[in-house]
């Protein structure tokens, strides 16, 4: 479907089939991003991988991401960390048992989302004198800035008119400067080498690769940011998207519950890794979730870099691209009971969220997929696996009274946002 977004022709895709067209059969061709002042203002676009222009820069960059830092091998080595990050969240959460207290989960998810990045990115250099804190509110202030309305995205002449441009740019300018302010710091201390016997991250793969690819510390600090964003907001969203959905459908947590509690020994300390190898519900659960709520909607934006015919019609050179996810996650010609949040269809169909699949595409496909998706796997089922092993949730006496159960309304931004904080209350087994 072509519609114009202000000034600018946009071709919408909500089917398989055209999903396939753009991102495989023509992939090469729709594998560029549209250019965004504040995307290169505050994400350094020119020199990331998220929002870069398909180009030289950003195949060195994506190799880099994809065989020194983003390895199933690599991503496996970060084990520990997020183990033990899970163990304080449980620790957490135990206490809060003891009063009853309901807890924001959306805080709880987002803090163990974030200090699990930052130790692979910064071994625990990011906990130092509230840099965590000051990280979030970055991606907070970043998100809502990069997914807000910003009128040079529909009507990029406008760009040309100078106070509109300098107030397009000021507040990206004053979050990016914040952003140098804390990445130098990280950056200057792992060259410096000023904190001994830490595990090994991120910033030190890529800094052994400054000179095999040319990397300046604003290549480096780019990518970080590509990076935080990519495996903090979008994780969490789809944690707490997960929860919401099982506190509507007790039957269906239940059922994961049983599978979690009978595969695991009773009276385990922390759920690893290697007990969830075989959760096949677990993971029936979190692709129904991807099905109805995927973390982008509408993936990363592409953009046609020549003339193609697809389906009999002409797309010209310098389309912009948007794959509604969300639309195909719900296309009654797919999907039986399309609005129905039904794990069990996954047990009957060999589907997965690889890419290799264009009825569900959380992390897109082809040459713009999610380079993290073995990551951000990982941490969807250490966290979830260890929230429904160890306790039981409900929702707070006042909302099941009167009968309001879960809001699960949902707010555009960078990434969709629940409207409203699910506050639930743990109990004990």
């Amino acid at each position: 479907m072509l519609i114009h977004l202000g000034s600018v022709p946009t071709l919408v895709v909500s089917s398989p089939r055209a999903a396939q067209a753009v991102m495989r059969t023509h992939d090469h061709v729709f594998a560029s991003r549209p250019t965004s002042t504040l995307a290169n203002t505050l994400m350094t676009a020119s020199l990331d991988v998220a929002f870069a222009v398909y180009g030289d820069h950003w195949r060195q960059a994506k190799r880099l991401l994809s065989t020194h830092l983003l390895t199933v091998k690599k991503v496996s080595s970060y084990r520990p960390g997020r183990e033990e990050e899970a163990r304080l969240v449980v620790a957490k959460i135990a206490k809060a048992t003891v009063s009853c207290e309901a807890m924001d989960m959306r805080d709880l998810i987002y803090s163990f989302t974030t200090d699990v990045v930052c130790r692979a990115v910064s071994s625990n250099l990011f906990k130092v004198d509230g840099r965590n804190r000051l990280l979030r509110e970055l991606i907070d202030a970043s998100g809502a800035l990069i997914g807000g309305v910003n009128l040079e995205d529909f009507y990029p002449g406008l760009v040309r008119v100078g106070f509109i441009k300098r107030a397009v740019c000021a507040r990206a300018d004053k979050l990016k400067k914040r952003w140098d302010e804390l990445l130098d710091k990280v950056v200057d201390e792992h060259q410096e080498n000023t904190v001994q016997q830490r595990e090994p991250d991120f910033i030190d793969s890529l800094l052994s690769c400054q000179h095999e690819y040319a990397l300046t510390k604003d290549h480096i600090k780019a990518m970080l940011i590509d990076i935080f964003f990519g495996a903090t907001d979008s994780t969490s969203m789809l944690i707490e998207s997960v929860m919401a959905e099982l506190i509507s459908n007790p039957q269906v947590m239940s059922k994961l519950q049983a599978e979690l509690r009978s595969k695991i020994p009773k009276g385990k300390e922390i759920v690893t890794e290697d007990d969830l190898a075989t959760m096949t519900y677990l993971k029936a659960v979190i692709k129904e979730t991807f099905r109805l709520h995927p973390p982008a909607p509408l993936l990363g934006p592409h953009l046609s870099m020549d003339n193609v015919h697809i389906d009999g019609y002409v797309v010209p050179a310098h389309i912009p691209v948007l794959v509604n996810a969300w639309a195909i996650g719900r296309d009654p010609s797919t999907w039986e009971d399309p609005e129905k949040f039904m794990p069990e269809r996954f047990l009957k169909v060999d589907i997965d969220y690889k890419g290799n699949n264009f009825e569900l595409l959380p992390f897109g496909t082809g040459r713009r997929m999610c380079p993290g998706i073995n990551f951000s796997m990982s941490t969807y089922e250490l966290m979830l696996g260890n929230l429904l092993y160890h306790f039981d949730w409900e929702l707070p006496a006042p909302r099941v009274a009167g009968g309001m159960g879960v809001d699960m309304t949902e707010v555009f931004r960078l990434t969709v946002h629940r409207k409203e904080k699910l506050l639930l209350i743990p109990r004990t087994r």
